[in-house]
C-alpha cells in the first residue's frame, strides 16, 4: 500500500536528524547549514506493534514482517518557496505526492545552531510554511481553472467542477487552507482534488523538536504550538531530534531503561510512527503461521475481501470466508488450535468488517 508522510519545515529545524533516528540509518545528510538535503529521501519504515512479539512468541515464525509505512524527508522550505525562492517548486511537488505531512517546527533556542530568523517562533515559522503551500495550491487551481475553462464548453458535465474550483480559489486567496473547504465532501471536489492532490488538504502532525530539557514540562514555544495544533484539529508529537539519533544504536534493553527514566513508554518517533498510521485512516491485520507472521495495512473499513486482497487480488477475486480470530482471543486461547478448540474462531463473509488486530485465514476459489 504506497501511502508516504512528508517531512517538512523550515530549513535547519531538525528534519533531516528527525528522518536519521525515524529511518534508523543514516540516509540524510545533517548539517548545520540550510538545504542540505537537495534530493526528497525516502524510507520504508516498520510500524512499531508489540502484538507482532506476542503473537510470534505462540507460533515460532520463520520470520516476522510488521506493517511499513513510507517517509520523504523534504528539503526547507522558505519565505517566497512557491515563487521559486530557496529550492521552491522542486520540493513543494515532492510535497504534494504525500499522503500526510509532519511538519516540525524548532521549539528551543541554541545560538550554535542557525535558524532562519533572528530565533525560533513557532506562530510565524508555522504560517510561513502554511502561506507558501496554500499559493502553491492556489497557483496550481489556478492554471487547472484555466484548462477548466475551455474544456467546460465542450463538455458541460464538467460545470460543477469549475464551480468549486472557483469557489475553493477564493476560499485559499482569502488565507485559508483547503482542509478547511466546506466542500470538502461534495462529489466535484473530490474529482478535482484526486487530480490536484491539494498540499493544504493534507493531515499534518506537528512535531515538537526541542532540546532535552524540553522534554519534561512543556516550554513557551510548545505551548504556542499545542494551541496552533488544537485550532487546527492537529495532533502535537514533542520529541528531541538529536536524542532520538543518539538512541538509534542502543539495545533495546538500554533503549527501554532510558525511556523509563524519561517517563515514557515509547519514543517521541515511535508517537509520529503510530499517529501518521492513523492520521492515514489506517490498521492492521494478521496472519500467523510457521511460515510467516506478518501484519498487513488496510484501510479502516475495509471489508474481508478487500483485506484478502492485500495479499494478493485472487484472494479478492475469488473470497468465499474468512476465518477470524480477535486478536486479545488468540492470545488468551494461545494461538490458532485452542481458540478452534474453545470455539471462538469465527466465519465471516464478504460483508464483514475486518477490526484492527483481527488473526486471519482466507478461503478462496479462482
Amino acid at each position: 500500500m504506497a501511502l508516504s508522510i512528508g517531512i517538512v519545515g523550515l530549513p535547519n529545524v531538525g528534519k533531516s536528524t528527525t528522518f536519521n533516528a525515524l529511518t534508523k540509518a543514516q540516509n540524510a545528510e545533517a548539517a548545520n547549514y540550510p538545504f542540505c538535503t537537495i534530493e526528497p529521501n525516502k524510507a520504508i519504515v516498520p510500524v512499531p506493534d508489540p502484538r507482532i512479539d506476542k503473537l510470534s512468541a505462540i507460533v515460532s515464525p520463520e520470520r516476522v514482517q510488521n506493517a511499513t509505512i513510507e517517509f520523504v524527508d523534504i528539503a526547507g522550505l522558505v519565505k517566497g518557496a512557491s515563487q521559486g525562492e530557496g529550492l521552491g517548486n522542486q520540493f513543494l511537488g515532492n510535497i504534494r505526492e504525500t499522503s500526510a505531512i509532519v511538519h516540525v517546527v524548532r521549539c528551543f533556542e541554541d545560538d550554535n545552531v542557525i535558524h532562519v530568523n533572528a530565533k525560533p517562533d513557532p506562530k510565524d515559522d508555522v504560517e510561513t510554511i502554511q502561506i507558501e503551500l496554500m499559493l502553491a495550491d492556489l497557483q496550481q487551481l489556478e492554471k487547472k481553472m484555466d484548462k477548466l475553462k475551455k474544456q467546460v464548453k465542450g463538455d458541460k458535465k464538467l460545470a460543477p467542477v469549475m464551480d468549486v474550483a472557483e469557489t475553493l480559489a477564493k476560499h485559499l486567496e482569502s488565507g485559508l487552507p483547503v482542509s478547511a473547504f466546506s466542500e470538502l465532501d461534495s462529489d466535484a471536489f473530490v474529482t478535482l482534488n484526486d487530480e490536484m492532490r491539494f498540499i493544504t488538504g493534507k493531515t499534518v502532525i506537528y512535531a515538537a523538536n526541542v532540546d532535552e530539557d524540553g522534554l519534561g514540562e512543556d516550554n513557551e514555544y510548545v505551548k504556542v504550538l499545542r494551541e496552533i495544533a488544537e485550532r487546527e484539529n492537529a495532533e502535537v508529537v514533542k520529541l528531541c531530534a538529536k536524542m532520538e539519533e543518539e538512541m538509534v544504536d542502543m539495545s533495546d534493553e538500554d533503549r527501554h531503561e532510558f525511556l523509563t527514566d524519561l517517563g515514557a513508554t515509547e519514543s517521541g518517533l515511535e508517537q509520529v510512527i503510530h499517529k501518521g498510521f492513523k492520521a492515514l485512516g489506517l490498521i492492521a491485520y494478521f496472519t500467523a503461521g510457521v511460515k510467516e507472521v506478518r501484519a498487513w495495512t488496510i484501510h479502516d473499513g475495509d471489508t474481508a475481501p478487500q483485506a484478502a486482497g492485500v495479499i494478493h487480488t485472487d484472494f479478492e477475486r475469488g473470497f468465499i470466508r474468512a476465518e477470524v480470530i480477535a486478536y486479545d482471543t488468540y492470545i488468551e486461547h494461545n494461538g490458532e488450535s485452542g481458540a478452534k478448540a474453545a470455539g471462538v474462531m469465527r466465519v465471516e463473509g464478504k460483508d464483514y468488517v475486518v477490526q484492527d488486530g483481527d488473526v486471519m485465514h482466507f478461503r478462496f476459489n479462482v
